[in-house]
Protein backbone atom coordinates (compact mmCIF):
# COMPACT_ATOMS: atom_id res chain seq x y z
CA UNK A 1 0.00 0.00 0.00
CA UNK A 2 1.14 3.55 -0.70
CA UNK A 3 2.04 5.56 2.37
CA UNK A 4 2.88 9.15 3.13
CA UNK A 5 6.48 8.10 3.85
CA UNK A 6 6.74 6.82 0.27
CA UNK A 7 5.50 10.19 -0.96
CA UNK A 8 8.10 12.04 1.13
CA UNK A 9 10.88 9.71 -0.08
CA UNK A 10 9.79 10.27 -3.66
CA UNK A 11 9.80 14.07 -3.18
CA UNK A 12 13.26 13.93 -1.62
CA UNK A 13 14.50 11.71 -4.44
CA UNK A 14 13.11 14.10 -7.06
CA UNK A 15 14.61 17.09 -5.25
CA UNK A 16 17.98 15.32 -5.16
CA UNK A 17 17.83 14.51 -8.87
CA UNK A 18 16.81 18.10 -9.62
CA UNK A 19 19.85 19.32 -7.71
CA UNK A 20 22.09 17.01 -9.72
CA UNK A 21 20.51 18.06 -13.01
CA UNK A 22 20.75 21.74 -12.06
CA UNK A 23 24.49 21.58 -11.35
CA UNK A 24 26.54 23.97 -13.47
CA UNK A 25 29.10 21.25 -14.25
CA UNK A 26 26.50 18.72 -15.42
CA UNK A 27 27.63 16.49 -18.25
CA UNK A 28 24.92 14.31 -19.72
CA UNK A 29 25.86 11.15 -21.62
CA UNK A 30 25.31 11.21 -25.37
CA UNK A 31 22.57 8.63 -24.90
CA UNK A 32 20.55 10.90 -22.55
CA UNK A 33 16.91 11.13 -23.56
CA UNK A 34 15.51 14.51 -24.64
CA UNK A 35 13.17 14.45 -21.64
CA UNK A 36 16.19 14.25 -19.33
CA UNK A 37 17.81 17.12 -21.22
CA UNK A 38 14.67 19.27 -20.90
CA UNK A 39 14.34 18.36 -17.22
CA UNK A 40 17.98 19.35 -16.68
CA UNK A 41 17.35 22.73 -18.32
CA UNK A 42 14.16 23.27 -16.29
CA UNK A 43 15.91 22.36 -13.03
CA UNK A 44 18.80 24.69 -13.83
CA UNK A 45 16.47 27.57 -14.73
CA UNK A 46 14.49 26.99 -11.56
CA UNK A 47 17.70 27.12 -9.51
CA UNK A 48 18.91 30.28 -11.30
CA UNK A 49 15.55 32.00 -10.69
CA UNK A 50 15.65 31.08 -7.01
CA UNK A 51 19.22 32.39 -6.70
CA UNK A 52 18.29 35.61 -8.50
CA UNK A 53 15.23 36.06 -6.25
CA UNK A 54 17.40 35.62 -3.18
CA UNK A 55 19.97 38.06 -4.52
CA UNK A 56 17.20 40.56 -5.27
CA UNK A 57 15.94 40.30 -1.70
CA UNK A 58 19.45 40.82 -0.32
CA UNK A 59 19.92 43.83 -2.60
CA UNK A 60 16.57 45.31 -1.51
CA UNK A 61 17.63 44.87 2.09
CA UNK A 62 20.87 46.68 1.24
CA UNK A 63 18.90 49.64 -0.13
CA UNK A 64 16.74 49.67 2.99
CA UNK A 65 19.81 49.62 5.24
CA UNK A 66 21.48 52.39 3.25
CA UNK A 67 18.33 54.50 3.55
CA UNK A 68 18.15 53.84 7.29
CA UNK A 69 21.71 55.02 7.69
CA UNK A 70 20.56 58.40 6.38
CA UNK A 71 18.05 58.84 9.21
CA UNK A 72 20.74 60.52 11.32
CA UNK A 73 21.10 63.38 8.85
CA UNK A 74 18.86 66.43 9.22
CA UNK A 75 17.99 66.83 5.50
CA UNK A 76 14.77 65.39 4.05
CA UNK A 77 15.15 61.74 3.06
CA UNK A 78 14.53 62.21 -0.68
CA UNK A 79 17.39 64.71 -0.90
CA UNK A 80 19.66 62.47 1.14
CA UNK A 81 19.14 59.52 -1.19
CA UNK A 82 19.83 61.57 -4.31
CA UNK A 83 23.28 62.63 -3.23
CA UNK A 84 24.36 59.64 -1.19
CA UNK A 85 26.76 57.29 -3.02
CA UNK A 86 25.95 54.38 -0.66
CA UNK A 87 22.25 54.57 -1.47
CA UNK A 88 22.94 55.06 -5.17
CA UNK A 89 25.23 52.03 -5.28
CA UNK A 90 22.69 49.91 -3.40
CA UNK A 91 19.90 51.01 -5.76
CA UNK A 92 22.09 50.35 -8.82
CA UNK A 93 22.88 46.85 -7.53
CA UNK A 94 19.19 46.19 -6.89
CA UNK A 95 18.34 47.25 -10.45
CA UNK A 96 21.04 44.98 -11.84
CA UNK A 97 19.89 41.89 -9.99
CA UNK A 98 16.27 42.65 -10.89
CA UNK A 99 17.30 42.71 -14.56
CA UNK A 100 18.97 39.32 -14.20
CA UNK A 101 15.91 37.91 -12.45
CA UNK A 102 13.69 39.28 -15.20
CA UNK A 103 15.82 37.55 -17.85
CA UNK A 104 15.75 34.19 -16.07
CA UNK A 105 11.97 34.46 -15.59
CA UNK A 106 11.50 35.33 -19.27
CA UNK A 107 13.73 32.41 -20.28
CA UNK A 108 11.73 30.07 -18.06
CA UNK A 109 8.43 31.23 -19.56
CA UNK A 110 9.82 30.98 -23.08
CA UNK A 111 10.99 27.40 -22.43
CA UNK A 112 7.53 26.36 -21.30
CA UNK A 113 5.97 28.07 -24.34
CA UNK A 114 8.38 26.32 -26.69
CA UNK A 115 7.70 22.95 -25.12
CA UNK A 116 3.95 23.51 -25.28
CA UNK A 117 4.08 24.45 -28.98
CA UNK A 118 6.78 22.06 -30.22
CA UNK A 119 6.63 18.31 -30.40
CA UNK A 120 8.96 16.85 -27.82
CA UNK A 121 12.10 15.75 -29.53
CA UNK A 122 15.62 16.96 -30.24
CA UNK A 123 14.06 19.86 -32.15
CA UNK A 124 12.39 21.31 -29.01
CA UNK A 125 15.63 22.65 -27.54
CA UNK A 126 16.79 23.88 -30.94
CA UNK A 127 13.55 25.84 -31.25
CA UNK A 128 14.04 27.17 -27.72
CA UNK A 129 17.57 28.32 -28.51
CA UNK A 130 16.37 30.07 -31.67
CA UNK A 131 13.54 31.72 -29.70
CA UNK A 132 16.11 33.00 -27.20
CA UNK A 133 18.11 34.45 -30.10
CA UNK A 134 15.01 36.20 -31.44
CA UNK A 135 14.20 37.59 -28.00
CA UNK A 136 17.72 38.95 -27.56
CA UNK A 137 17.82 40.49 -31.03
CA UNK A 138 14.31 41.98 -30.87
CA UNK A 139 14.05 45.73 -31.21
CA UNK A 140 12.26 46.03 -27.89
CA UNK A 141 14.65 43.71 -26.02
CA UNK A 142 16.23 45.16 -22.88
CA UNK A 143 19.71 46.51 -23.48
CA UNK A 144 20.90 46.00 -19.93
CA UNK A 145 24.18 44.14 -19.83
CA UNK A 146 22.85 42.17 -16.84
CA UNK A 147 19.77 41.02 -18.76
CA UNK A 148 21.91 40.13 -21.76
CA UNK A 149 24.44 38.32 -19.58
CA UNK A 150 21.71 36.21 -18.01
CA UNK A 151 20.28 35.36 -21.43
CA UNK A 152 23.75 34.38 -22.66
CA UNK A 153 24.04 32.21 -19.57
CA UNK A 154 20.77 30.46 -20.52
CA UNK A 155 21.94 29.98 -24.10
CA UNK A 156 25.17 28.44 -22.86
CA UNK A 157 23.17 26.03 -20.71
CA UNK A 158 21.04 25.03 -23.69
CA UNK A 159 24.23 24.36 -25.66
CA UNK A 160 25.63 22.39 -22.73
CA UNK A 161 22.69 20.02 -22.21
CA UNK A 162 20.76 20.44 -25.45
CA UNK A 163 22.34 18.01 -27.84
CA UNK A 164 24.48 14.94 -27.43
CA UNK A 165 28.19 15.61 -27.24
CA UNK A 166 28.02 19.41 -27.08
CA UNK A 167 28.67 19.55 -23.33
CA UNK A 168 31.88 17.52 -23.73
CA UNK A 169 33.92 20.16 -25.55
Amino acid sequence: MYSEDDNEDSALEEQGSDELLAADDLRLPESANILVRVHALRAWLKRRCAEAELETGVAALGVQQAMRALDNVARPRRFQAQGNPGVQNAQRHLTQVQQSLSAYNEAQTLLEDCIAHTTMGERALVEYYLSLEELIEADDAPTSSFWLEAMADVQHRVEQVGTPGEGDE
